[in-house]
């Protein structure tokens, strides 16, 4: 049995911070087709099944966490700065 890894990629900017879990990205890709700022992109490096997984280019992201919600392996962390 594979062990995952929980620990994160994290980007930040003045807007807050976002997380992806390669453990957990499998690569389907929702997060990119829903961001309403396409500020997602794909990595050079792979995800748990062996396909990219992604990554986020804080000078775009508007910290909406809508990436987070429609991910179904809960593998996107979004928080946002008060």
């Amino acid at each position: 049995m594979e062990k995952v890894n929980w620990e994160s990629d994290r980007y930040e900017s003045g807007k807050g911070q976002w997380s992806i879990f390669p453990g957990l990205c499998k690569g389907c890709g929702l997060c990119r087709e829903k961001c309403p700022v396409k500020c997602i992109g794909w990595s050079d490096n792979l995800g748990v099944y062996g396909t990219p997984r992604v990554v986020a280019d804080m000078n775009k992201c508007i910290v909406c966490g809508i990436c987070q919600m429609v991910c179904p392996d809960c593998a996107i962390r979004v928080e946002k700065k008060k």
